[in-house]
């Protein structure tokens, strides 16, 4: 089975006004072969006070996406339980189970990681990364949290900038959504 490799994203809170969360644009299939440059893998819904970023398929993430934003809509843009909501659906349905996706999504409240092995993780920094380049994204985006003003998309940039130079399935073809 070819298996697609891509993505890191990054999500950054300065203050309810500076939320930010951003993406690289690399599809990678197997271990070789960059098949697209410029996917945008970050996406504002839910009357755009929700943004969300995905790593994993792009066809599960699009999936994932459209579950959702009805789950916020049932949940009446209630975040949490609309997160909560969606993790217990990803986990317990047979076609959903199958979906092989992390999510990021935050809204002027809260910033959560949604897995589809049922957690809904609020990180204790006011950011956080996923996907190949992750970890680097992360400490990068931990050291310019806490020892610059930048603001939130800045740090966002930034941190995806550096996991570019260093992990070979993210890119630096960035895309970045704000609150």
């Amino acid at each position: 089975m070819v298996q697609f490799h891509a993505t890191t994203i990054v999500a950054v809170r300065r203050s309810a006004d500076d939320i930010c969360i951003g993406g690289d644009g690399q599809v990678t299939m197997g271990e070789t072969t960059i098949m697209k440059h410029g996917a945008k893998k970050v996406r504002k819904i839910y009357k755009n006070s929700v943004v969300t970023g995905f790593a994993g398929s792009v066809s599960d993430a699009f999936s994932l996406t459209e579950k959702f934003e009805e789950k916020l809509e049932e949940h009446s843009g209630n975040l949490r339980r609309a997160a909560v909501a969606l993790a217990q659906l990803w986990r317990s349905d047979k076609a959903a189970r199958n979906l092989d996706a992390l999510m990021i999504a935050a809204d002027k409240e809260s910033m959560l990681v949604i897995s589809g092995t049922g957690e809904v993780i609020e990180p204790d920094e006011d950011f956080v990364a996923i996907g190949s380049g992750g970890n680097y994204a992360y400490a990068a985006a931990t050291a310019l949290f806490k020892h610059t003003d930048m603001t939130a998309e800045e740090i966002v940039r930034e941190a995806l900038k550096i996991a570019s130079e260093i992990c070979v399935y993210t890119n630096s073809n960035i895309s970045v959504e704000k609150l």
